[in-house]
C-alpha cells in the first residue's frame, strides 16, 4: 500500500504547555501565548541525556506517560526541562500530534511621561519601590483598573497606564508573506521538514482576508518514511515536494462538514498504482478485470478522513500515484499525515472558492515559492 502507515505502534502520550515570558524593562515586549501539544512515545523507559546526542552522559529518565517540558528541537532531540535542569531526549522515540496556537500580536508600551513612579501595589497609596523614564520599554504583565503590572528589575510593580501608551502594534512576519508564486490561492497548508530525509513534518494553515495572511493552525505531522523526494518514484516511500492544488475531499464516514467535493469510501474503492494501466493514479472501483494488475485498497483506517493531493495530473507513468493528506501519526509510504482531529479541521477549514494550494518542502528550499 503507498500511505498505510507502517512501524513501531506509538503507546505513551505526553504534553506540553510553553508560555513565553516577558523581559526586563527596556525590551520589546509580546503578549504571552499559549501552546498545547500531544507527544506519544514508543518507549516504555526514555533516557534524559545531558547533550543532543547519545555521547552525552545520562541525567535520568522518563516514563511512558509522563508529561514533557519541551523548549525546542536540536536536530533529532528534543530539549527539555528536567527537573530543573536542561535535558536532551531522542526525537525518535517521542512523537508530537497535537496542535499549537500561532503567537498573538507584538505590543510595545512606552513611558509618556518625564519620570513615572513603580509602585508596590496598584494605586497611589502603595509606596514607590523605583521609577522610570520617558521612552522607556515596559514588560507589562497585565491591567488592573488603570494599572499596568510590569516586571521592574525582577519584581512586580504597578504603573499608572495615564503615562504609559501603546506605542506599537505589529503583527509577526509570517512565511507566506514573501511567498511570489501563491496566485490567487487564499488559503495555504503549508508543510515543512527540516531536510529531506526526515520524516517528521511541521503542518501550517494560512489564510488571505482583507488583503493581508493569517496563520490559522500549526499541527505536527509526519511524511514518507524516507521523508521528501528530489524526484518522485512510484513506490520510493518518499513525499513529493512541490505546490499542488487540493483535490476531493474522502473519507469511510460520512462528510465531516468539508466545503470540498466529498467521496465516500466505499469496500470496492481502490487507487490504481499499475504504471502500466491506462488508468494508473486514478480512483477505481473493483473488481479489476484485467484493467490493472496492482491497485491500492482506500478502505482502511489511515482513509478515515484526507483529500487528495493533486500530484501527477498528467499521469506519467512511475512518476508515483495516490498522493494523499490523510490520518496517521508515524509515517506513510508517500503521503502527509497528521492526526485525525487535524485532518478534519483542515478539511472543516478548506474551501475551494478560496482556491487553496499545498506547499511542501525541505525549510532550506521556501524561497523557490
Amino acid at each position: 500500500m503507498k500511505k498505510l502507515m507502517v512501524g513501531m505502534a506509538l503507546t505513551a502520550t505526553l504534553a506540553t504547555a510553553v508560555t513565553p515570558g516577558f523581559g526586563s524593562i527596556g525590551g520589546n515586549q509580546g503578549k504571552a501565548y499559549a501552546a498545547t501539544v500531544t507527544y506519544k512515545v514508543t518507549a516504555s523507559k526514555l533516557n534524559v541525556r545531558s547533550g543532543a546526542g547519545t555521547t552525552y552522559g545520562i541525567i535520568g529518565s522518563v516514563a511512558k506517560g509522563q508529561t514533557l517540558s519541551v523548549m525546542s528541537k536540536s536536530g533529532s532531540w528534543y530539549k527539555i526541562n528536567y527537573n530543573g535542569r536542561t535535558g536532551y531526549v531522542s526525537s525518535d522515540y517521542v512523537q508530537a500530534s497535537g496542535t499549537t496556537t500561532p503567537p498573538a500580536e507584538s505590543t510595545t508600551y512606552t513611558v509618556t511621561a518625564s519620570t513615572l513612579n513603580v509602585r508596590s501595589g496598584a494605586g497611589t497609596n502603595y509606596a514607590s519601590i523605583g521609577s522610570v523614564t520617558k521612552g522607556q520599554k515596559l514588560s507589562v504583565v497585565s491591567k488592573s483598573g488603570s494599572w499596568y503590572k510590569i516586571n521592574y528589575n525582577g519584581r512586580t510593580g504597578y504603573v499608572s497606564s495615564d503615562y504609559v501608551q501603546v506605542s506599537a502594534t505589529t503583527s509577526p512576519k509570517l512565511v507566506v508573506d514573501s511567498f511570489k508564486t501563491l496566485g490567487n490561492a487564499q488559503q495555504v497548508i503549508l508543510v515543512t521538514a527540516d531536510n529531506y530525509d526526515t520524516k517528521s513534518a511541521k503542518i501550517q494553515t494560512f489564510e488571505k482576508a482583507d488583503g493581508k495572511w493569517k496563520q490559522v493552525l500549526i499541527a505536527n505531522g509526519v511524511l514518507g518514511q524516507k521523508g521528501f523526494a528530489l524526484s518522485k518514484k512510484e513506490g520510493d516511500m518518499e513525499s513529493p515536494t512541490g505546490k499542488y492544488t487540493i483535490g476531493t475531499a474522502f473519507g469511510r464516514y460520512a462528510n465531516p462538514g468539508t466545503k470540498l467535493p466529498y467521496r465516500k469510501i466505499t469496500a470496492n474503492d481502490v487507487w490504481v498504482d499499475d504504471s502500466k494501466s491506462s488508468l494508473y493514479n486514478t480512483w477505481q472501483q473493483k473488481p479489476a478485470n484485467g484493467r490493472w494488475t496492482s491497485a491500492e485498497n482506500m478502505d482502511i483506517p489511515a482513509y478515515d478522513y484526507g483529500f487528495v493531493i493533486n500530484y501527477n495530473e498528467s499521469r506519467t507513468p512511475g512518476k508515483g500515484s495516490a498522493i494523499f493528506f490523510h490520518v496517521g501519526t508515524n509515517y506513510t509510504a508517500g503521503c502527509t499525515a497528521t492526526s485525525k482531529e487535524q485532518v478534519v479541521s483542515i478539511l472543516k477549514w478548506l474551501n475551494p472558492e478560496k482556491n487553496p494550494v499545498i506547499i511542501q518542502s525541505p525549510v532550506s528550499e521556501l524561497d523557490k515559492y
